[in-house]
């Protein structure tokens, strides 16, 4: 007589690799209150996918409740396809709500309906089509979370994207931030897998059965991400250390320890230094010129970004930091929409004459 099937001969073995993913999924969303939702950011490709497999096997045993959301860029020919054969893989993982926003990204900003009763939710941005289609994403991924009341939005990121990062970042040389790479938890963004290699989370898919989309923008050099990508991390790992993406990854969690310390300290400073001025504020020269550039540099740039909405660049931080550590008499620095100049003793930050 046949013996009974085994029933977990039918199951996917758990493989070191699912095991990590799941692990890591767990791990992310341990906080999150029982009941809440949580969407992942899917876009078929093996990132997202192994990230959609695990928060769909994790969620429920947490009492949690996973969605998908699926922003279809519009770019290429397929993009409509590639979006409902993501919404199938989701649906076939057990992940609800499903949703797929399609938007047209325009290069330089803006943005179109696609058509019928379906409507833009973001626009594009400078930055090329790359950076155009990550503005547009990230504003369709928040006004989905919105609206379906999610507690988080998941994120596909690995550790080799965090290390193409580091090093775009490091190309860019905005300071310390730009080291500093991208967060596990920012706001509403969680990034479970920032600590596995790519070829893990490909790997998952595999042992799941998991057929992922490749995106051909993923090979295409135009893109700086995909030289770094194809080009200098593999060169760096085998003529100078093999673990340099790993090394890369802690280089961006100290970046980020000692940036997040340094601004929390700042935001305290700033309480207690900065006096309101007519039309703006003002900061004691004393203060400034007694403390560290690290310090000095971020108080002047929080000032302008909490006061008047204006980021300044390196150049501009310096140029009014000179009316502090290069004093000789000169006149204000004019920065756009702000006039900074030295004045009894103070720094003062005010509306430019054609804001006021």
């Amino acid at each position: 007589m046949p013996s009974e099937p085994d029933p977990d001969a039918r199951r996917p073995r758990l493989t070191p690799a699912v095991a990590d993913t799941r692990r890591a999924v767990r791990e992310s969303l341990g906080d999150l209150p029982a009941g809440s939702l949580a969407l992942v950011a899917l876009s078929g490709g093996p990132d997202s996918l192994a990230l959609a497999a695990a928060a769909g096997f994790e969620a429920p045993r947490l009492g949690l409740r996973v969605g998908a959301m699926i922003v279809d860029h519009g770019l290429q020919p397929d993009s409509g396809a590639v979006a409902e054969r993501a919404a199938l893989s989701a649906r076939a993982l057990g992940l609800d709500p499903i949703q797929v926003e399609r938007v047209r990204v325009e290069q330089f900003g803006g943005a179109t309906p696609v058509g019928g009763d379906e409507h833009i939710r973001a626009t594009g941005g400078a930055g090329g089509p790359e950076g155009a289609a990550r503005e547009a994403r990230y504003a369709a991924l928040e006004v989905a979370a919105v609206e379906h009341n999610a507690a988080a939005v998941l994120l596909g990121h690995s550790l080799d994207d965090q290390a193409e990062t580091v090093l775009l970042g490091l190309a860019r040389g905005s300071g310390t931030l730009s080291i500093a790479g991208m967060a596990a938890v920012a706001g509403l963004y969680r990034r479970p897998l920032l600590g596995l290699r790519r070829a893990v989370l490909a790997q998952a898919c595999a042992d799941q059965g998991l057929e992922p989309w490749t995106d051909p923008h993923n090979s295409d050099e135009r893109f700086a991400r995909v030289r770094v990508r194809r080009s200098i991390l593999p060169l760096l790992e085998r003529d100078l250390d093999a673990g340099i993406v790993e090394a890369l990854a802690r280089t961006a969690a100290i970046a980020r320890e000692d940036a997040e310390a340094l601004d929390h300290m700042v935001d305290e400073i700033a309480e207690e230094v900065v006096e309101l001025a007519e039309g703006g504020c003002a900061v004691p020269v004393a203060w400034l010129a007694a403390n560290p550039a690290a310090l000095r540099h971020r108080l002047i740039r929080l000032v302008a970004r909490a006061e008047f909405g204006v980021a300044l660049s390196r150049v501009q931080t310096l140029e009014v930091a000179r009316l502090v550590t290069d004093w000789h008499g000169q006149g204000p620095v004019h920065l756009p929409s702000i006039r900074v100049e030295r004045a009894a003793g103070l720094i003062v930050f005010a509306l430019a004459p054609d804001r006021s």
